[in-house]
């Protein structure tokens, strides 16, 4: 981690002197000397980190110089921060002293008149600052030669424990499932066989079983009958095809080649396996450069049909390089039932029945500490074997399992910290210190991706690319540690986010790598905190403190602290956050996020070198200072959910480096003016149009928008009137150019007279999500169809337009919401195929049109004068004997929901042919009869209430008409009705007495054909109600596998089943 902190550093350095001699401003004198010397000693140093941060892992003498060296980089990297504060100010100009005068003086600041006393001794405080870490600095160069470090070489210090194919089964428990499916993986045909060899990828964390299940599948009885020759090869790191080559013959031929030439080695692989089918395991597999699989994949060509590869990996990227991404098994956690067991096997082996009896209660929560990880239950069990009392046993229960001085350290680092170890320094050094970052963070605490990007941001982990996008670099990193199986229990939330977790080892293993960096108190910590971390050398912390808690003052003594999670509803944190400001003034990352905070003191001004602060879900927050825009390096901002907060403060605008500024949720009426000047702008959730009143005057218009062109994501603008001034800023914020937006939301005001607004405010054409909401022009805008890359549109109380564009040729629509619109047909021209159906087509040829192509999800709510929605009947060979036309529509629907539209009689035949899997239909009183639903082959959800329906009969099912229509003489017709529905719930059916039950089964009918009828054979839930006539309930429903049966207000069925719900 320490050469991760040294580069930027490096960086840094260089780009301050070139940036001072650039605006030629000599802000810090007289530290010539010692920036040479600096940069210096730091080149020095970071030549050898590699070597000392591998070192350091087994000798304490080296990590201890490690972390000298972390706290001088730490307040080196705070010292030109300030710095660069300093030339960011001085570039910005003061604002008091610029309201006189917009004229900058190339001078020295010691030597100018304009600069009070207290800046000239900021400035010569950060000289010594730099003089002091300097000298610090120096003494750790002279004692690096002290451990003898050398120029780092590819092989690694600590050696990976060679894999076999031989496996002790007796301690392999829980993955008979995995097990069945490797191996019918290698017996079985594939549809992609051609003949040539294919690769299968167990892919998983380190420790997770893979080795274990592919010696399981190797030696499995079956497999050894299929496969004339079967090869182990244990690949690690580095890939040496060589060696590869070499173990592969070694085992074909019983014997060690003499040969050592590449090709000639592939040659006699290639020789010895042409015609043969064969097994070759692949075991820990971690290169994923693709020439080096390459060079040796084609001497495993020309074998027989059938043979197979089995790689095991932690990356994905090594499973899709080895073509295996169709033949991928993802090794999932243990039960702690399954750990518990291997954890007791080896344990309490060869103990008597009293020890067993005396600590298996301990033993349990020692296995439970496994989360699913089979070589920690392992580990561990072999470490407790030698631990005889309740006490030792209570001790490790207890300890922190990874701190080396607690535990055995040999059989930490050989069975655990090993595997983690050797996934960790395959990173590069800039990706695991953002993996490091996350041990603050407290165990099962779930991050989300943005919010962990804006922190690694935050603490300078990502280099600005070409296109000055850091997000995108962390969002890279992300995906690396994903893949990597650092993260789990990722959950999506909506389009945007991630949330996930870290496997408990896993966050202990980065706990230990950052031993007096990262700290979590908790109430139950609050006390003993410190015993094992210095709070002075703690750089990130975390506090999950109850809302009884007091604040802990203690924390006020780490004053390096970088990033503050406080999580706390105690309502005495706003009367402590002023002190904690004054102290830790290195704060780059704050996090108060659902905390009581009524206001945020001046004293956050201090908090110069601030870049990220969360405080969202506050939600008594009614006011930010004005001294919060003194904050130059501000990134981002987050007050979304602060549904007490008015206003952002005034000058936002000094605030250049901005890049996030999420209010969304919250009660801010107005974006303040000089928004515009924040050109590196990139989240703007919402935008509220002031539309005159009091803060007219101090509120942006949308003009500032114009030079904001790398706003991306999702992006609301409210209260959208329809005057011509305001479609004169419209058009001149000229969103068209804003290419990273993604997601819009306009919200209008119902002016009648918005059309031409509406006209102005074109959104660039990759936009990928439309909301359209209290429209009141007539006609929606021209550009609309030129969105070819829309995903989803809602057009939400436009209550003046009449007709629909033709959406059916949106060609990537994959949501429609359609809400109280004044439309009064869905018909031909809404698919947008009435005039090119036939529009190129010549004589004998077949036009296929498909409207809605990969449509997923339509809505439809609060339609109120749509009667007729038109199905297209006509299909190949029926509209005349030249030219035949083929009419698909929706062929993707999965969901339907139909809502408030008490004028439509029917539905159109194209949604009974669309694959849906749920379907609601809702307060359609004008609806008098079902279609068959029973006929949908996916239909998974079935909702419906508020009809003028009378039964639910066999023409419901989609049964009447199909039963016998295909049955010979003497057979068995098989009619399932509704084959996969898992949810079916009626409201407010009035009308309906009957429920048709099907009481006929095999052998009633006749004695030439018999029937057998299956309705609803996989229902789970159902719910019935405020059906006051409703009879009976028919006997499917009865004899279906029901987990939960709901009746209400349905009194005959109350009186009848004798309870409310069943």
């Amino acid at each position: 981690m320490a050469a991760a902190l040294l580069s930027p550093i490096l960086e840094q350095l260089t780009r301050i002197v070139a940036q001072e001699v650039q605006e030629e401003v000599n802000l810090v004198v007289g530290v010539k000397k010692q920036v040479v010397k600096l940069k210096s000693n730091l080149l020095a140093i970071h030549s050898v980190l590699e070597d000392a941060d591998r070192k350091q892992v087994k000798d304490e003498a080296v990590r201890d110089w490690v972390d000298k060296l972390k706290d001088v980089c730490y307040d080196m990297d705070d010292v030109l921060d300030e710095w660069s504060s300093a030339i960011l100010r001085w570039k910005m100009g003061d604002a008091e002293e610029n309201t006189h005068s917009q004229q900058k003086i190339r001078c020295s600041f010691l030597g100018s008149p304009c600069f009070c006393f207290n800046q000239v001794v900021r400035r010569r405080d950060i000289a010594l600052k730099i003089k002091e870490v300097c000298e610090k600095l120096d003494e750790i160069a002279k004692e690096k030669a002290m451990y003898g470090f050398e120029l780092y070489r590819a092989t690694d210090e600590l050696q990976r424990i060679t894999s076999t194919s031989l496996v002790d089964e007796s301690i392999v428990s829980g993955r008979d499932d995995e097990r069945e499916a490797v191996v019918s993986k290698l017996l079985g045909e594939s549809s992609q066989e051609a003949g040539d060899v294919y690769a299968i990828s167990l892919v998983g964390l380190g420790g997770i079983g893979k080795t274990t299940l592919a010696q399981l599948a190797f030696n499995d009885a079956e497999v050894t009958a299929h496969f004339e020759k079967k090869i182990w090869v244990c690949v690690s790191d580095p890939f040496d095809e060589v060696r590869i080559a070499k173990a592969i013959l070694e085992q074909l031929e019983g014997r060690a080649p003499d040969l050592v030439e590449l090709q000639s080695l592939l040659q006699r692989v290639s020789e010895s396996i042409r015609g043969k089918r064969f097994l070759l395991v692949l075991d820990d597999v971690w290169t994923e450069n693709h020439r080096q699989w390459e060079q040796l994949k084609p001497s495993l060509t020309g074998c027989a049909r059938g043979s197979r590869i089995l790689v095991t990996t932690r990356k994905d990227a090594v499973a899709t390089m080895m073509g295996s991404t169709g033949h991928r098994i993802n090794i999932k956690e243990l039960s702690d039932e399954m750990c518990g067991s291997i954890f007791n096997h080896v344990a309490f082996q060869e103990r008597s029945k009293d020890e067993r009896e005396r600590l298996t209660d301990i033993g349990e929560k020692i296995a439970n500490k496994c989360k699913g990880l089979p070589l920690a239950a392992k580990v561990l069990g072999g470490l407790m074997q030698s631990k005889r009392t309740r006490g030792e046993w209570e001790r490790v229960l207890s300890s922190e399992l990874w701190r080396l001085d607690e535990v055995d350290r040999d059989q930490v680092e050989r069975r655990i910290f090993i595997p983690l170890l050797l996934s960790y320094y395959d990173l590069p050094s800039v990706v695991r210190r953002c993996f490091l970052y996350c041990a603050m963070f407290p165990k099962d605490y779930e991050m989300g991706k943005d919010e962990l990007v804006k922190m690694w941001m935050a603490q300078g982990y990502l280099k600005e690319n070409s296109g000055g996008d850091m997000e995108l670099v962390g969002e890279q990193y992300f995906q690396v540690l994903a893949a990597r199986s650092f993260f789990q229990d990722f959950k999506t939330y909506g389009r945007e986010d991630i949330g996930f977790k870290m496997h408990d080892i896993v966050h202990d293993f980065a706990q230990y790598m950052t031993k007096n960096e990262c700290l979590t108190v908790d109430v139950n910590t609050l006390g003993g905190a410190t015993v094992e971390t210095s709070i002075e050398r703690v750089r990130h912390l975390s506090m999950m403190l109850s809302k009884e808690t007091s604040f802990p003052v203690s924390i006020h003594k780490a004053k390096g602290l970088r990033s503050l999670l406080i999580h706390t509803r105690d309502p005495s944190l706003g009367a402590a956050l002023p002190d904690v400001f004054k102290q830790l003034t290195c704060i780059r990352s704050l996090n108060l996020t659902g905390s009581s905070i009524k206001e945020i003191p001046n004293e956050v001004g201090k908090l110069i070198h601030l870049r990220h602060l969360n405080l969202a879900y506050c939600g008594v927050l009614g006011s930010l200072p004005e001294t919060m825009c003194d904050l130059c390096n501000l990134q981002s901002l987050d007050v979304t959910w602060c549904y007490s907060l008015k206003e952002l403060p005034k000058a936002i605008g000094k605030l250049i480096k901005l890049r996030h500024l999420r209010i969304d949720d919250s009660d801010v009426a107005f974006i303040p003016k000089g928004i515009e000047r924040i050109t590196c702008l990139q989240t703007l959730d919402v935008f509220t149009v002031c539309g005159g009143g009091e803060n007219d005057s101090k509120a942006a218009n949308l003009r500032e928008l114009k030079n904001l062109n790398h706003i991306g994501g999702s992006l609301v603008i409210r209260n959208l009137g329809g005057g011509k001034e305001d479609a004169s800023d419209a058009a001149e914020a000229q969103l068209k150019n804003k290419k990273r937006l993604l997601r819009l939301r306009l919200v209008f005001d119902y002016n009648q007279e918005s059309g031409i607004l509406i006209e102005a405010l074109r959104p660039p054409s990759d936009l990928e999500d439309l909301t359209i909401d209290g429209y009141g022009g007539l006609d929606l805008p021209n550009w609309m169809m030129t969105l070819t890359r829309l995903r989803g549109l809602s057009l939400v109380h436009c209550k003046n337009v009449e007709v629909l564009p033709p959406l059916g040729r949106l060609p990537n629509l994959e949501s429609v919401v359609l809400n109280s619109l004044k439309v009064r047909r869905l018909d031909a021209g809404f698919l947008g195929i009435e005039k090119d159906e036939n529009g190129s087509i010549n004589e004998g040829e077949i036009a296929r049109v498909t409207a809605f192509p990969k449509l997923k999800e339509l809505r439809i709510c609060n339609l109120k004068e749509v009667e007729e929605w038109e199905g297209i009947e006509r299909r190949v060979g029926e509209e005349d004997a030249n030219t035949t036309s083929k009419i698909s529509i929706m062929p993707q629907l999965r969901e339907l929901r139909i809502h408030k539209c008490p004028l439509l009689r029917a539905l159109p035949d194209y949604d009974l042919a669309a694959p849906l899997q749920e379907l609601e239909l809702d307060d359609c009183t004008n609806l008098e009869v079902l279609p068959p639903f029973g006929t949908l082959p996916n239909l998974e959800g079935l909702a419906f209430g508020t009809l003028k329906v009378r039964r639910l009969d066999a023409g419901f099912f989609g049964i009447e008409k199909d039963e016998k229509a295909s049955s010979n003489e003497g057979e068995i017709a098989r009619v399932t009705a509704f084959p996969k529905l898992k949810r079916f719930g009626i409201t407010f059916l009035d009308e309906v007495e009957e429920w048709d039950g099907i009481e006929r089964r095999v052998g009633e009918e006749d004695a030439n054909t018999t029937s057998i009828i299956s309705i609803m054979p996989q229902l789970r839930v159902s719910m019935i109600a405020n059906c006051p006539l409703l009879r009976a309930l028919p006997d499917y429903v009865l004899a279906a596998p029901l987990q939960e049966l709901i009746i209400e207000g349905c009194p005959i069925l109350r009186k009848r089943y004798g309870k409310e719900e069943m």
